[in-house]
């Protein structure tokens, strides 16, 4: 279903604007994290340990970042904090442009995980202010514009890499400058927000901060819970899946192949939920999200060709592409409006946690008892949540309250 259009009110920011930001600083990301393995293996010759250490201070710093983020934007004016993360992170990649040696390197990518976790906490929190749409549109466009931003980044990103790393980390810098002054012009409406939100009319007096009611409370930790679980397996589509392939005959390029399928599908999928109301409710949509992460891992146990494999990315798609704006959308539905933005922190956090330790307790399990277990294990794994889930919201539904 479209959601109905009508004037845009003065204390809130176009969504247009919100979209491009967001759209221009993913592109700039995905210059980055799909070649740094490769980068510091090959041409700074860093050992594979170390580059997983890399990786986690990477998603450590996301990890701080969106829970300080968070508390800071029910307390400050969010303006100046997104402009801040903006700013921050095109000085970062400037510099990782003219200085990409090792340690240096190390340095500006745990930085550059610490205000993209800074960053998406304030643009997810931002997007609870728009109240012309509703919540479900809102997050499946977010996230529509930085799947899209995924697939221009990630197929451009080859052509950069064999070119010049310094001219990539260049664009990558730009692209963040083109956000940045993206949200000096269009996101001047959230001070106005901002401020009636802290008080009430001419009067000055501050709104009483307005605690998660309980059970409310309940359930958003159990949509926490899930999302930690799904991205701590979901890691090892990143991680340790690459070499079950190569070791199964199938080339590299093949397997990065299924993250430009994977992009384009939730692209599709994001603009087809922007259009149509498929799933009746939130909680349906996540139900369904969880059940296909599921079965895609179930069918990996089954892959030995590529076909199958790029089978098992669909299905794995249909689960991202569902559940992950889903929650978010849901965490905010249940969320006072005085603390939205702890909120949304703490969803990045949760999604943060399962990406910072997926590799390690997938490469644990895999040295330990195989593959196949690991499949076996994740597919188990990620089907209690919604096993969790279903009688969790039965036993609450009643008794939730709800905000716009």
């Amino acid at each position: 279903m479209k959601p109905k259009f009508s004037r845009v009110p003065a204390d809130e920011i176009k969504l247009p604007g919100l979209i491009f930001g967001e759209l221009a600083a993913w592109i700039g990301s995905s210059f980055i994290w799909p070649l740094t393995s490769v980068y510091l293996n090959k041409q700074l010759h860093i050992s594979l340990t170390i580059i997983g250490w890399v990786l986690f201070t990477n998603c450590a710093g996301n990890l701080v970042a969106s829970l300080i983020a968070g508390k800071l934007y029910d307390r400050f004016n969010p303006y100046p904090l997104v402009l801040f993360g903006f700013g921050s992170n095109t000085v970062v990649l400037f510099l990782l442009a003219f200085f990409h040696g090792w340690p240096e390197y190390w340095i500006w990518l745990t930085l550059t995980g610490f205000l993209g976790g800074w960053t998406g906490t304030i643009i997810n929190s931002i997007a609870t202010s728009l109240k012309r749409y509703p919540s479900r549109y809102v997050f499946n466009i977010l996230y529509f514009s930085q799947n899209l931003g995924v697939v221009i980044g990630t197929l451009i990103v080859g052509y950069l890499y064999a070119f010049s790393v310094k001219l990539l980390f260049l664009i990558a810098a730009f692209l963040y400058l083109i956000a940045f002054i993206t949200a000096a012009i269009t996101f001047r409406p959230i001070i106005k927000y901002h401020q009636e939100r802290l008080a009430k009319g001419k009067t000055g007096k501050k709104i009483k901060a307005v605690p998660m009611p309980k059970y409310n409370l309940r359930l958003t930790i159990g949509l926490f819970a899930s999302l930690a679980v799904t991205w701590l397996m979901y890691m090892n589509w990143e991680s340790n899946l690459s070499v079950y392939m190569v070791s199964l005959g199938i080339p590299f390029h093949m397997y990065s192949t299924l993250w430009t399928l994977n992009a384009s599908i939730i692209v599709i999928v994001q603009a087809i939920l922007a259009r149509f109301q498929i799933f009746k409710t939130l909680y349906l949509q996540i139900l369904f999200g969880l059940t296909m992460f599921a079965i895609s891992f179930v069918t990996l146990a089954f892959a030995k060709d590529y076909l199958h494999f790029a089978l098992s990315m669909v299905i794995l798609t249909l689960g991202e592409s569902t559940a992950f704006p889903a929650i978010p959308a849901l965490v905010n539905e249940l969320t006072p409006n005085s603390s939205k933005g702890n909120y949304q922190g703490m969803s990045l956090v949760a999604s943060a946690t399962g990406r910072a330790f997926g590799a390690e307790v997938g490469g644990g399990i895999i040295d330990t008892f195989g593959y196949i277990p690991l499949f076996a294990f994740a597919a188990a794994a990620i089907f209690l949540m919604p096993m969790m889930l279903i009688p969790l919201y039965r036993s609450l539904r009643d008794k939730l309250e709800w905000f716009s």
